[in-house]
């Protein structure tokens, strides 16, 4: 069941994807024709926001687009999914985000991300909602907001007791006050490296090389750890164990957006109170299932098909 009005806040990106589908990615310099075209809502946050939605979490999403065409789509297409928008403020001086995205026939994909209204995300936009964050349950953002807005905004959660979760993507340098905060941190393997776990680790570990890793950091780095690993699964750590969680073996169309449907799906079961090894054997059953259909916000499935998928009923 949902948690309750405001109970998780995104304060996050959100831009306009532009996708084209590939045989295989083109070497530099070379030139390949896309077997298919797709414009689509995307952003990590407003992703975020709504596979929290879709898991069943009353979502708020605090974001900025530009006041243009691409703005008039994004807007539209949250309505689709029945977010409120009433957090999201448009902006004269810059276009709405956007992503080029290229997926290749074997999933994989390469995403090049140009901020605009983003950027507008400021610290003081975090003081303007400090009300907003005050009743939430849970605040989470991600790496793609300005570095002072993501330090800002775990201070201001954090000291009105919410608790606050960064999916730190991209990676950026955050002070260590900011990352002891995270409850949880959620990076991939290549964003934990960046913050020093696992530096030595090489491609393609297993959960079981992972796991110490996590469970030396948790507390450590960040108040809980969680570590996506791709077809893998994932590994979490906090005060209460260390939990791995393989991913099933499934038929991969389209990785986009699927770590975006695992961190939002997670931080939707972390604000109804679900302990963390059960949100995140959740989120990864969540994350399976989006890469088994193209798209980002179009291939998140719905609560109940996800508990399913997690051998887990309400």
């Amino acid at each position: 069941m949902a948690a309750g009005p405001g109970a998780l806040v995104v304060v996050g990106s959100l831009n306009v994807d532009s996708t084209s589908y590939v045989a295989a990615f083109p070497e530099p310099g070379e030139t390949v024709t896309a077997h298919g075209f797709v414009v689509a809502l995307g952003g990590k946050g407003s992703n975020q926001a709504v596979a929290a939605h879709v898991a069943g979490a009353d979502v708020e999403l605090v974001a900025r687009v530009g006041d243009d065409a691409s703005g008039d789509f994004a807007l539209a297409a949250l309505g689709r999914f029945g977010l409120p928008v009433d957090a999201i403020e448009r902006v004269t001086d810059a276009p709405t985000g956007v992503a080029q995205i290229t997926v290749a026939d074997t999933g994989e994909n390469t995403v090049i991300v140009t901020p605009g209204a983003n950027a507008e995300l400021t610290p003081a936009v975090v003081d303007a909602e400090r009300d907003r964050l005050a009743s939430a349950r849970l605040v989470l953002t991600q790496g793609e907001l300005p570095v002072a807005t993501i330090e800002r905004l775990a201070e201001v959660a954090s000291g009105e007791g919410a608790r606050f979760v960064l999916n730190l993507a991209p990676p950026v340098a955050l002070s260590p006050a900011t990352l002891a905060v995270c409850d949880p941190l959620v990076v991939n393997e290549h964003e934990a490296r960046a913050v020093g776990i696992g530096a030595d680790v090489p491609a393609g570990a297993s959960l079981e090389t992972w796991s110490p890793l996590a469970a030396d950091a948790a507390g450590r780095l960040a108040r809980s750890i969680v570590i996506t690993l791709g077809a893998a699964g994932a590994v979490a750590a906090s005060a209460d164990g260390t939990y791995a969680v393989p991913a099933p073996r499934v038929d991969a169309v389209d990785s986009t957006g699927a770590g975006d449907g695992f961190t939002g799906t997670l931080a939707a079961y972390l604000a109804e109170g679900r302990t963390l090894d059960e949100a995140v054997r959740i989120a990864v059953a969540a994350g399976s299932l989006a890469v088994q259909a193209r798209g980002t916000v179009d291939s998140y499935a719905p609560r109940a098909a996800v508990l399913a998928a997690a051998g887990l009923t309400e």
